[in-house]
């Protein structure tokens, strides 16, 4: 057993996003995430081979989907984006941490 507190030992993201993986195993993967203003850049799109369920913890946020849906984020929000959603990270506010959980998963989900 591993103990891990969210909370603790918050990466400083105002230079560079920040990734944290706690667990692994055949079918899922779970990061912690931590923002501080960035977003993807203009052209870039995510599409995953994975399916992604996201928890914003902290701060705010807002993904854009392809097709021009803009999605806002606060705290207490989930998201579950299925394999090859593409989308971008839009915006994370840019005066305090942005905490997300992204729960990374493979095969279907109910």
């Amino acid at each position: 057993m591993d103990k891990f507190n969210l909370w603790q030992q918050l990466p400083d993201a105002r230079h560079q996003e920040q990734f944290t993986e706690l667990l692994r195993h055949d079918s899922v993967r779970i990061e912690r995430i931590v923002s501080h203003g960035q977003h993807s850049p203009p052209d870039f799109w995510y599409d995953q081979p994975e399916g992604e369920w996201i928890l914003l913890l902290e701060g705010a946020a807002r993904l854009a989907l392809e097709g021009g849906t803009l999605i806002s984020l606060e705290p207490g929000d989930t998201l579950n984006l299925p394999a090859h959603t593409r989308h971008r990270v839009d915006w994370t506010d840019p005066q305090q941490a942005t905490v997300w959980l992204a729960v990374f998963y493979r095969g279907s989900f109910r």
